[in-house]
């Protein structure tokens, strides 16, 4: 099975699985995410069974019948790591095709399952590697003490993981490589090496005009580039990895309590993340989704209908009548549409090799 080009750090929800199992045969072939629980605040080891995110987390795990990806819960609390590493072990052993994830700052219990976990099932472990800012040396050794732990023919992945990169960011590619020279040495062993960051930016109530397209620069994907211009050794094999259509911290957000009184369309090109707003409520609400959709659809850049599933949304959206709210969509339909051309067109962007 060949390694996936493209790692999408994705949560346990709706829309991103809708988006997932809509992506053509070969974008999806070519895709490998990491799925991420939500956070249970103070819910106890025992109630975890019957947390919100298992009916979602069990369409997930039937979403992945031929190809691998991870799964994470980066937001365990600490009475609940065992709870939840026994979960997600055994959703690895009956898939095969979602490997566990852990980390060197994980509890020993947590590592424990992980690489039990990875044995047991023979998918290997992902070791995902926070690094929000500048890279912390002591890390590498931490990692080492982890391998150690892992039996010689067990794979591991190495997801280094950086989190948001902002233009605010510039030095981002360089401790990247830094992180990389020290942990690539680490063992002879790594499936996959990847380096993921980078998102969409987060939306606030006093950001964007209604219905006017606002770009934002891809700074992630400067910082791929010049990751890619600095390759050297090992890291010929390096695999890209973003946080999507969401910021990072949309990760942390429990599902419920409703949304703002406004939407965003979200579309990427090549230099560009591009976000439109729009109205969710009032007698304007479809007029102003309508509208909105035709912005993003009157791109210079954009793809065309038959690009993905989510052009073609957008495009029936656009193409509605303004007194009929009917396929004007919602919150989850706005982001799986994003998702989709997102992570199709990112796959369509990086090199084969």
């Amino acid at each position: 099975m060949s390694e996936p080009l493209y790692v999408p750090v994705l949560p346990v929800r709706q829309h991103a699985r809708m988006a997932y199992e809509r992506l053509r045969p070969d974008i999806q072939a070519a895709i490998a995410p990491l799925w991420n629980l939500p956070p249970s605040p103070g819910m106890a080891p025992a109630e975890l069974e019957k947390a919100h995110w298992q009916k979602e987390l069990r369409r997930v795990r039937g979403a992945h019948r031929r190809h691998p990806g991870w799964m994470d819960a980066p937001f365990a609390e600490t009475a609940q790591m065992s709870a939840l590493a026994k979960i997600l072990g055994e959703y690895t052993t009956l898939s095969r095709l979602l490997r566990p994830v852990t980390g060197p700052e994980r509890s020993e219990a947590q590592q424990t399952a992980a690489v039990e976990a990875a044995r047991r099932c023979g998918c290997g472990v992902g070791v995902r590697v926070r690094m929000p800012g500048e890279w912390d040396g002591d890390t590498a050794e931490a990692v080492a003490g982890l391998l150690a732990r892992v039996d010689r023919d067990v794979p591991v992945d190495l997801l280094l993981d950086l989190g948001s990169v902002l233009p605010g960011r510039p030095d981002a590619g360089k401790e990247a490589l830094r992180a990389l020279d020290a942990l690539v040495a680490l063992t002879d062993n790594w499936r996959t090496v990847a380096v993921l960051g980078g998102a969409f930016p987060q939306v606030t109530d006093d950001m964007l005009q209604l219905g006017d397209p606002h770009d934002e620069p891809r700074a992630d994907w400067d910082m791929w580039h010049e990751i890619r211009a600095a390759r050297r050794g090992p890291l010929s094999r390096l695999g890209y990895g973003d946080y999507g259509v969401q910021a990072p911290g949309a990760l942390a957000t429990e599902p419920g309590g409703g949304g703002p009184p406004w939407g965003v369309l979200r579309y990427t090109t090549d230099r560009s993340f591009v976000l439109c707003k729009m109205l969710n409520a009032g007698p304007d609400r479809t007029a102003s989704i309508r509208v909105a959709a035709r912005r993003i659809r009157d791109l210079p850049d954009f793809r065309g209908a038959t690009a993905s599933a989510g052009e073609t949304w957008l495009r029936d959206c656009a193409d509605g009548p303004m007194t009929d709210g009917e396929g004007s969509g919602n919150h989850t339909q706005w982001l799986w549409a994003g998702s989709a051309q997102h992570m199709t067109y990112v796959v369509r962007s990086l090199p084969s090799t």
